[in-house]
């Protein structure tokens, strides 16, 4: 990754963590509390640093602003339902894009790059933009290493099956590679055989 200004950089990253080390939520590693959207941004940094290192400022910045205060909008404010599903996800794309921009203008960079983020946070044009694209790619990855076993175990199998149906095709063919590598535990690889052997 090639940085114009390393501390610029950095500030922007500390900016993020600061706002999502505010979350009232929490996750248990090593039986020690952390906030959930600060873990989750962490472990996306991480995952794109093993996947793409060489991936450009922009989407290293939105890689960890990608749920940025995402506890303050909340599904139950939405109605039941795919459209109210769908209505929550957007609000929460354009809130992320919104406090993600409002942090870069302060931390002094130039609106290009601040347009970019905003861009890829809101993940437009996915498969049609590369950098979308990979950003899917980690955000799956993410989501299959970290969360998927405790996600499945809160829902029935089906329902399980058909997220995973929907998740597979938005990954590229490198991404499924990389699901396929994780280790996972092996109700998580019976789950994952089910729904690409399905028809």
């Amino acid at each position: 990754m090639s940085i114009t200004d390393k501390s610029r950089f950095e500030k922007a990253l500390q900016k993020f963590d600061a706002e999502n080390a505010q979350d009232p939520n929490s996750e248990i590693i090593d039986e020690v509390a952390h906030p959930k959207e600060l873990v989750y941004a962490q472990r996306m940094t991480a995952c794109l640093q093993k996947v793409a290192p060489e991936a450009s400022e922009a989407l290293h910045l939105a890689v960890r602003c990608q749920h940025i205060r995402r506890w303050e909008i909340s599904r139950r404010d939405f109605a039941e339902g795919l459209q109210g599903y769908n209505k929550w996800r957007n609000t929460l794309k354009k809130y992320h894009a919104e406090i993600a921009g409002q942090i870069l203008e302060e931390v002094g960079y130039p609106a290009e790059t601040i347009e970019r983020v905003q861009f890829l946070v809101q993940k437009r044009q996915l498969k049609i933009d590369a950098e979308v694209q990979l950003l899917e790619d980690i955000i799956c990855l993410v989501f299959l290493e970290y969360y998927f076993v405790d996600f499945a175990r809160q829902h029935p199998i089906e329902k399980v099956v058909d997220i995973l149906q929907k998740t597979w095709p938005k990954m590229t063919p490198q991404g499924q590679q990389l699901a396929l590598q994780l280790s996972l535990p092996a109700e998580a690889r019976d789950l994952i055989g089910i729904a690409l052997g399905a028809d």
